[in-house]
């Protein structure tokens, strides 16, 4: 059994495609596929259930992965205890983020990594569109290694977690609206409003659903946006409101921002990592860094 057909198997196992994982891998599919069907020979046991439409792990594939991991881990750490003696770090680091957060120079931190360990290969994973609970299943599911997250209440289970910053947020509606002559607001007030807002599993989303039960309020959520510019855009359309992060409120003409007084709209941002899983020396070095490029000024 070689620690290439156990690499193969868990990018498998992770992207559900053999495809991905030889894109993940740099390699052709053709090896992806041979180093499995070797592994399945060895084993003799089918992995994985093929089909046109999906790729699944068999009971076997699921008794294996654990292990896989486990294996690869304790290869990784015996490179790293012979890197770490010639003071030089190497491996791969994979990195899952949230896009357009603010408040985090996380081009900063990457290249600052970059310099300060060369031989440390970056690859980067931005959130889809579950967001923050997609990447708390992909650190889980050894995907990536390291994720910085968003927090709407309780931590995500199985994950170590470190906040970074708090995330202050607050109401946006268009510069015409009824709001918008006020200086603050409160939930209730917003009852029968049309609402843009992120997809369920971002971080700010359960942080604005909690609330608004807290508050008691129903609302009308008409459209989903992974990005902050395009949401304060659908506002400024007179499409919707909106609850953005104070810091990413764009100062250009059509918005108001208004703080609520009657609910905490604050989520966090943290960075984490998988707890069944050995923290490499080269993610400990990068997780080791990330408050240095904190702005928590709100």
């Amino acid at each position: 059994m070689e620690l290439r057909h156990l690499e193969y198997f868990v990018a498998v196992a992770a992207e559900r495609s053999f495809t991905r994982a030889a894109n993940r891998q740099h390699v052709v599919q053709s090896a992806v596929s041979a180093a499995i069907s070797a592994l399945e020979r060895e084993l003799g046991a089918v992995l994985f259930e093929r089909s046109a439409q999906r790729v699944v792990l068999t009971e076997a594939g699921k008794a294996l992965l654990p292990k896989a991991q486990a294996t690869l881990d304790a290869a990784q750490e015996a490179r790293d205890a012979v890197h770490e003696i010639g003071g030089e770090l190497r491996g791969t680091v994979v990195v899952g983020c949230l896009t357009g957060v603010g408040g985090l120079d996380f081009a900063g931190l990457l290249g600052r990594f970059h310099r300060e360990h060369p031989q440390v290969r970056l690859l980067l994973r931005a959130a889809t569109w579950d967001g923050s609970a997609g990447l708390a299943r992909s650190l889980v599911e050894g995907v990536v290694d390291v994720a910085f997250l968003g927090v709407g209440g309780r931590p995500f289970p199985g994950l170590r977690t470190r906040m970074l910053m708090r995330v202050p947020q607050v109401l946006v509606v268009p510069a015409d609206h009824p709001l918008a002559v006020r200086e603050t607001v409160t939930l209730a007030e917003t009852a029968g409003e049309s609402f843009i807002d992120y997809p369920v599993g971002y971080g700010n989303r359960t942080a604005n659903d909690r609330a608004f039960d807290a508050a008691g309020v129903e609302r009308v959520i008409t459209m989903e946006a992974t990005d902050v510019s395009a949401a304060a855009e659908f506002v400024a359309h007179g499409l919707g409101v909106t609850i953005l992060p104070t810091r990413t409120v764009p100062k250009a003409v059509g918005c108001k921002a208004l703080p609520v007084t009657d609910q905490s709209l604050e989520w966090a941002l943290h960075v984490a990592t998988a707890e069944h899983r050995r923290v490499g020396a080269a993610t400990a070095a990068l997780v080791g860094m990330a408050d240095d490029f904190v702005d928590d000024r709100g």
